[in-house]
């Protein structure tokens, strides 16, 4: 995670289930500054887990981009999120990110089916500890198929956020309302 460390972010469903989380065997490392009870909680869950948690409190933009790219999984909990970067630096490196449903979090990321191979990261919707440390679970029963894996990276690495995407949208929807001058807004509603 690299993050502010505080509710908003959704740091305390993750001090919520630390133990949980790392009584799963997995490691987890943090980058951040914030509410004070937060980072506590995570440096004595570090002195719980020695080995299986790091903690860099402050910010350091060349290694936030490294624990983007080193990491499997990418972690974020957000009470709300207008919008969001750090997911689509996650999936750019081919890191899976694994979210709440809010914003634009819920925009950009799609829960892996595994049936049809599709989905880019994993997502829980509820603002609750249980249903963050159950996306969690749900993200490492993919982990441990390689294949599966595979593929939720390779989707993640396909998506395309760049302003040409958005730039091509637009010019479509120019078009539409040019060729059709009794065009209102209204009619956008059905063609989404």
């Amino acid at each position: 995670m690299v993050s502010r460390l505080d509710a908003q972010k959704g740091l305390d469903l993750l001090a919520e289930i630390l133990d949980d989380l790392l009584a799963l065997g997995v490691g987890l490392v943090v980058l951040g500054s914030g509410e004070e009870r937060i980072q506590q909680a995570i440096q004595k869950a570090a002195e719980r887990y020695p080995g299986y948690v790091g903690l860099f409190i402050g910010f350091n933009e060349p290694l936030a981009h490294r624990i983007i790219a080193g990491a499997d999984m990418f972690l974020i909990p957000s009470r709300y999120e207008p919008c969001g970067l750090t997911q689509m630096y996650a999936l750019r490196y081919g890191t899976v990110p694994v979210v709440r449903a809010t914003g634009g979090l819920d925009d950009t990321i799609v829960t892996f089916d595994a049936k049809n191979k599709k989905g880019n990261g994993f997502k829980f919707g509820p603002y609750k500890a249980k249903a963050f440390l159950s996306a969690i679970q749900r993200a490492l029963r993919a982990f441990k198929y390689l294949d599966t894996w595979k593929r939720v990276i390779a989707n993640g690495m396909a998506e395309d956020f760049s302003w040409d995407r958005s730039a091509r949208k637009y010019v479509a929807l120019y078009e539409v309302i040019a060729d059709n001058p009794g065009f209102t807004t209204d009619a956008l509603s059905t063609q989404r």
